[in-house]
């Protein structure tokens, strides 16, 4: 794979996770440069976005770089039968770096081989979200102060929820405690328990989401149940609404809790718990901005201060 590419959280140390949380950071402080004057970024959307879109495009735009692309692949020659690899080696021609979402797993690796620049991952199937992941571990880092052993919270869509699974493999450098709160039909898939098995990492499975779970989280990473992974309408029908976090259930928990929600929300947070100061999934799209911007600089080879 060609290294300047972020497919996936795991292509990342440690250390150059620790590296781009304080280069997210800096750029909290210092958003509006003019950095990528004279670059052009691609923006291909084959599966809907709002947030990880725009949140790309403003970081761009934000930076002085500017933006091509499409946010709706029934526009483009890929519903004529174009072949993903050449849709990628055609936009390579014209971009000094790629960032694309797409609905099969493993396409964002697969476009990785094939392109002449860089290509970050904004989603592949229900596989890796590793920005989301970026501005997941910033939000933590900064509502909590480290990202060291710390209890988080995972509830609903464990299955087929890529936030979820970039996150379990981020943290794994940081000691944390997970709890992983589902249905058994969007159980936290066996290669991520296993992989937790192998890391040292404890986790705790459960079925109900209790006051005592709640209770015990520094962290609460509240997901949506994706219709959109289903295949049978009534298996998600049957689970569609199985969490509802409401907010007198965060009455007794942990005052550093913070609650996280890669968005966008249905009704597994009741709206409310908006106004609880606990309440910080807001502010965490907002930091997904910076957190772009960090890693849009990181692979274009543009060496950014450390905060």
């Amino acid at each position: 794979m060609d290294k300047a590419s972020f497919v996936s959280i795991t292509d990342l140390s440690k250390e150059e996770i620790l590296s781009l949380v304080r280069q997210t950071k800096y750029f909290e402080e210092n958003p509006n440069q003019t950095i990528l004057n004279g670059k052009i970024i691609a923006t291909l959307f084959f599966e809907p976005s709002t947030r990880t879109r725009l949140s790309f495009e403003t970081a761009v735009n934000r930076l002085g770089g500017r933006v091509i692309g499409f946010s709706d692949a029934s526009t483009t020659s890929s519903s004529k039968g174009e072949t993903l690899k050449d849709t990628i080696k055609m936009v390579s021609n014209y971009a000094d770096l790629i960032v694309m979402r797409h609905f099969l797993e493993g396409a964002a690796r697969y476009a990785s081989e094939v392109s002449s620049v860089p290509i970050v991952n904004a989603g592949d199937g229900a596989n890796q979200h590793p920005s989301q992941t970026m501005l997941d571990l910033f939000s933590i880092w900064k509502t909590q102060g480290t990202l060291d052993n710390l209890t988080i919270v995972m509830v609903g869509d464990l299955k087929y929820g890529r936030t979820v699974h970039s996150l379990l493999q981020a943290m794994s450098f940081f000691n944390p405690t997970f709890h992983f709160v589902a249905p058994d039909e969007l159980k936290m898939p066996e290669g991520y328990k296993e992989f937790c098995r192998q890391k040292g990492i404890k986790f705790f499975e459960h079925k109900h989401f209790t006051q005592d779970v709640i209770d015990q989280a520094d962290i609460l990473y509240m997901t949506r149940v994706q219709r959109e992974r289903f295949t049978d309408i009534m298996e998600y029908e049957k689970v569609k609404n199985v969490y509802t976090l409401h907010n007198d259930m965060l009455a007794t928990s942990k005052d550093n809790l913070r609650i996280l929600h890669p968005l966008p929300r249905v009704n597994e947070i009741a709206y409310d718990v908006d106004d609880n100061p606990k309440a910080y999934y807001f502010q965490q799209a907002q930091n997904g901005l910076y957190a772009r911007q960090a890693i849009i600089c990181k692979h274009l080879g543009i060496n950014i201060p450390e905060l």
